[in-house]
């Protein structure tokens, strides 16, 4: 049998078959000239099949856009709200780039004149939503005793593509918001010493607190400007954005390069230098300028 699920498209559920004949596809008012080009990007686009050259499982049948479908259980969108209206953003994936500028870097044990920029993804549900002007309790996670904090610029898609451009690379950006990547940092260290992934030091619940979204057409593009964090009122980070190695622009065409984009995907775009730890009953203060601060309490 020829069949499997699209995992890697986990918005659409697609059954890929094995069929070589694409004479059902008129019914959708394609081309001939279409249907040979048909490719599974495309057929996941058009809500239909993904075909190959051998064989079709009998009955297998995708779904059209528009179909109702029923599914065992309900699994829950992430959302971040959207400030200045009662939208919320629905967030696809969250990419974040490594060792962003020059002197985290070097913390961090690397040459920033010689590494090119590398990604690695949070869980959509490691999402943790900060209000303005709140101290909301940010739980200290399981499994390690070294809970470090990240302050970052957080820049969300609402255009997608591959292979995108650096000069039209912002043209994609919907917006932009303050944001946390807290990190396990013994157990990031240990599976890299170990020569593992270290997933389990990025990639956990409420690892990624942000605050709402501001709209390009409110605040504008961000290049330049302070971002800082402190604890319990001592600044740790300090820094501007123009510190960045790789900018925004950069960022997603780089990470286009290797994923295609799509609306809902957001970015964590580095973290400046003087990373450390915090332990519960700490007081986690972030700001950028012309963004509202975001504070967290470890509890």
């Amino acid at each position: 049998m020829g069949g499997s699920f699209a995992g890697d498209f986990p918005d659409v559920y697609i059954w890929q078959q094995d069929y070589d004949d694409l004479s059902f596809l008129k019914g959708l008012g394609m081309s001939n000239q279409e249907n040979d080009l048909l490719s599974r990007r495309n057929a996941i686009k058009f809500g239909v099949a993904s075909l190959s050259s051998v064989g079709m499982v009998a009955g297998a049948q995708a779904h059209k856009l528009g179909d109702s479908i029923q599914t065992p259980f309900v699994v829950a969108q992430t959302l971040i709200p959207i400030a200045g209206s009662d939208a919320e953003f629905p967030v696809r994936r969250v990419y974040c780039i490594g060792r962003n500028y020059a002197a985290h870097a070097r913390e961090m044990g690397s040459d920033p004149t010689r590494e090119p920029p590398f990604f690695f993804q949070k869980p959509a549900d490691a999402i943790q939503f900060v209000a303005p002007n709140k101290l909301v309790d940010h739980p200290y996670p399981s499994l390690t005793k070294n809970y470090h904090y990240e302050v970052e610029l957080v820049a969300a898609l609402n255009k997608g593509g591959k292979n995108i451009p650096v000069e039209k690379a912002l043209e994609h950006v919907f917006g932009y918001a303050l944001g946390l990547d807290m990190t396990r940092r013994d157990l990031q260290r240990f599976m890299g010493d170990q020569k593992k992934p270290w997933e389990i030091g990025k990639s956990f619940d409420y690892s990624a607190p942000i605050g709402p979204i501001f709209r390009v057409s409110q605040i504008g593009h961000f290049t330049k400007g302070a971002i800082s964090l402190s604890v319990n009122g001592i600044v740790k980070q300090k820094a501007n954005l123009d510190q960045m190695i790789w900018s925004v622009a950069e960022q997603i065409a780089k990470l286009s390069e290797a994923n295609e984009l799509f609306p809902g995907d957001i970015i964590y775009s580095g973290t400046p230098e003087n990373v450390g730890p915090v332990i519960r009953g700490d007081v986690i203060r972030c700001t950028i300028d012309n963004l509202p601060d975001l504070s967290i309490k470890i509890v």
